[in-house]
Formats: C-alpha cells, structure tokens, sequence
C-alpha cells in the first residue's frame, strides 16, 4: 500500500528523478487498492489470495535490490504527499468496480490499463544506470536465492491453503489438511537448514538474512512490523465485510465506510515520519501507538449488529491512529540501527516481517470468520447444509438474509457478526505485543542528526 524506495537502483533514481518515481508508483498503489477492495466485495477467501498475490511479488522485488554504491544515499520510507489520494480513493474506486456491470472482475482487468499507461514511464524516465557495470545478467541471475524462494513461498502456500481450507472445505482432521500442515513444516524446516548453511546460495544472496538473528534490536524490529500488518489489514478487510452483511451496504457503499480509517492511518503514518526524523526518538511511538491499536481493537470487538455508524467509525479512528504510528516506522529505524552495508538485507527482512505478518493475519482471520459464521448459523438453521451456509457468508448472505423471517434474520446476523468480532482478538494481540515489545527498545535518538526520513 505504501512505496518503499531504499536500495540502489530506487535510491539512484530518488536523487535524480523523485517526481517521476512518485507518479509511477501512485499508479501502483491505486492498482493495489482497487484489486484489494473489489476482492472483498467477491469473497472472503478472495481477499487472502489477492493481498499473497500483492505483496509476494512486492516482497520478491525488494529482497532482489542490488546494494547502492552512492556516499549520499539516505534511507527512505514515505508516503508521498501526491499519493494520498490515491491511497484514500483506492477503496472507493474498488468497491465502484465490484457494484458496477462490468463486475469485481475489472479489478484485476485494470492492471493491463495501468501497465500501458505506465509503460512509457518506465521505459523513458527511468534512468538507465546499471548497478553493477561489467557484471553479466546470467551471473546476476544465478545469484538469486531460487532454491530459497521456492521452499518459502511453498511452506507459505501449504501453511494458507491448509488455514483456509481446514473446517470449511474439509474437516480439520482429514489428510488434505494434516497434509498441507506436515507439508509446510518440513519446507520451513527445510528453508532454515539451507539458510543457515547457505546451500545452493550465499551469505550475502540468501532471502532470509540469517545474522539478524543475532541483533536483539533487528528481531524486535521484525516482531512489531509482522504484528502491525495484523493490525492494519484485520480491520482493512473486516470492517466493509460488516457493513455489507449488517447495513446490506454494496460493495462501493463499504468502501466508503473504510475512509476514516485510512485517512486517520495515513495522516497519522505522514505524521510519525516527519516527529520521528525531527525529535529522533522512536520507542514512545510504538508503545502509544500499540496502546491505541489495543483500544480501538477491543471495541471494535465488542461491536454488535445494533452499533451505530458513528460508534464504529470511532472505534475504527482509534485504530487508524494507533496502527499509523508504527506501520511504516519500523524500515526506518531498522535503516538506521544497522551498518550501511547491511541496509539493503535489513529492508528485505522488515518487509519480509510485513509480509508474513499481513498474510498470515489475514489467513488466520478468514478462517476464524468462515469457520465461527458456519457454527452459530448452523445452530441457528440446523437443516441447512454446511455447503449452503459457506457460499451464503462468501456471497455476503444476501440472498440468505431475504429468504429469513425478521426475527431468524437477527439472530444469523448476530452470529455472523460475532464472528466478525472474534477476528479483532488478532489485532488486540498484535498491539499488545507491540507495546510490550517496546519497552525492550532503547530510549535513544537515530534521526535527528542521521537526516533519515521516516515519512
């Protein structure tokens, strides 16, 4: 959702053409958000697949940077003034394309548009500088962690695919689901021995960048950062889901109900970088931030079918604030705790920690959801099949909800909306797990003097 420039072919390009980089990656981020908020709009199981879509192909890129070799290089994460509306207006547009004709679909669609328009950016802005003069591209590309990927992004796909499907599709006890879970431990087990042994890579070329966790700091850094994606996108997902079930809202309705978060997430994110580079401190805003995202998530819990608007979208404030305090702190401070040779593998760990916080998050939520929503409403409608009930919850139970009496219709809606509600125990986690974590962090200042932006 947010640009990342840190490395040497981004950084190269920062110092010599920022405009340019910023509307290019402003059309990014509008592709990302409408592809996100029109997946909601067609299935819960949709929105996991479209964000592990998103950020494994963002996360590939990233830890693929080679390193710069510019003494004026300065770490940078922001957020670009110009990109606020685009950020803002991503899920109003998605949810437009998920109520509109030509269906949720178009969400993906849109990508061949953006591209085409892009490519002329791409092709003629982007300065031609090569990294790495003399080197040739076939060595390049035997230097990446093939072997590495491969057993990540199958311990990952196995570990999802087993969340998703267990107790909904199949049974928490059956061998597909024993298996995916047995499948992924052993490739995890298998990535950690090929890491630490760097076999089939190297040292420097290896995705996990293994002496990190040797760094109390690095580690800490990499726990707060996974647990704040849970923060962020729980309630991304979550809170449109609610208003289509409990208000009947339309896809570009829900949408529309995810602004006060993301506008209070995102000022708040601008924020944090400009205090956190002028004053130097970094500790106090993980652990008010982390104290925020607990209170918000805990009444976000407590909300019922009967909460009015104004209620939730305070709750959801509170979030926004909290979550934007730390969301994008974290490639900031790790940047500069680290030597500046270790920079470019400190950024691909930290957004490693997004990725597996936000996919992982999000697997877990789904499931909670689908597999609680399917209990209380089976309790509730006894005679209806367990196939019934799943597509009714993946459809939004529209078309369940109109064939219910009045009084029937509250009570599914009670136990969806439960379910709803239990998904923020994640969040209520995740928080508390960041303010505790900082109080393990020195008091200290890394900023101000450092000319590090962190906005």
């Amino acid at each position: 959702m947010f640009s990342l420039y840190s490395t040497e072919k981004l950084q190269a390009f920062i110092n010599s053409s920022r405009d340019n980089l910023s509307s290019i990656t402003s059309a990014i981020q509008l592709d990302n958000n409408i592809t996100l908020t029109s997946a909601m709009s067609a299935s819960p199981k949709l929105q996991v697949e479209t964000h592990f879509r998103n950020y494994g192909t963002e996360t590939s890129i990233g830890s693929d940077a080679p390193v710069a070799d510019n003494e004026k290089q300065e770490p940078v994460v922001e957020v670009p003034p110009r990109d606020i509306p685009i950020i803002v207006l991503g899920p109003v547009i998605g949810g437009g394309f998920g109520e509109s004709k030509v269906g949720w679909r178009w969400a993906f669609y849109i990508n061949l548009f953006i591209g085409a328009v892009c490519a002329p950016a791409w092709l003629f802005l982007l300065p031609s500088k090569d990294p790495r003069p003399g080197v040739p591209y076939k060595q390049r590309a035997a230097e990446t962690d093939y072997v590495g990927t491969v057993l990540l992004m199958g311990g990952l796909t196995s570990f999802i695919l087993a969340i998703n499907w267990a107790g909904v599709t199949y049974p928490w006890d059956s061998g597909r689901i024993i298996g995916l879970f047995v499948t992924s431990g052993v490739l995890f087990i298998l990535l950690g021995i090929q890491q630490v042994w760097t076999i089939f890579t190297t040292v420097a070329r290896r995705i996990i960048p293994v002496q990190f966790f040797r760094s109390k700091i690095v580690l800490i850094l990499f726990s707060v950062t996974a647990a704040s994606g849970a923060s962020a996108f729980i309630p991304i997902y979550f809170v449109p889901l609610f208003f289509q079930f409990t208000r009947s809202d339309g896809a570009l309705q829900a949408g529309v109900r995810l602004l006060p978060l993301i506008v209070v997430m995102v000022v708040t994110i601008l924020a944090n970088g400009a205090l956190m580079a002028k004053l130097g401190y970094y500790m106090p805003w993980y652990l008010v931030g982390g104290l925020f995202t607990v209170a918000g998530s805990a009444l976000m819990y407590t909300v019922d079918q009967d909460t009015s608007e104004s209620r939730i979208y305070g709750y959801t404030v509170l979030v926004g604030i909290g979550v934007g305090m730390f969301l994008q702190a974290s490639f900031s401070v790790a940047q500069a705790v680290v030597k500046a040779e270790d920079i470019p593998p400190a950024v691909g760990f930290i957004t490693l920690a997004q990725f597996l916080g936000i996919t992982m998050a999000l697997a877990i939520g789904n499931s909670v959801f689908l597999n609680l929503s399917e209990e209380g409403i089976s309790k509730i409608l006894p005679n209806m099949s367990a196939s019934e009930i799943q597509g009714a919850i993946e459809g939004a139970a529209g078309g369940l909800l109109e064939r219910l009496t009045p009084e029937v219709k509250h009570q599914v809606l009670g136990a969806i909306t439960d379910a709803i509600g239990e998904t923020y125990v994640l969040v209520i986690a995740a928080g508390s797990l960041i303010a505790l974590l900082s109080l393990l962090m020195k008091k200290e200042r890394l900023f101000a003097s450092s000319g590090v932006s962190a906005a």
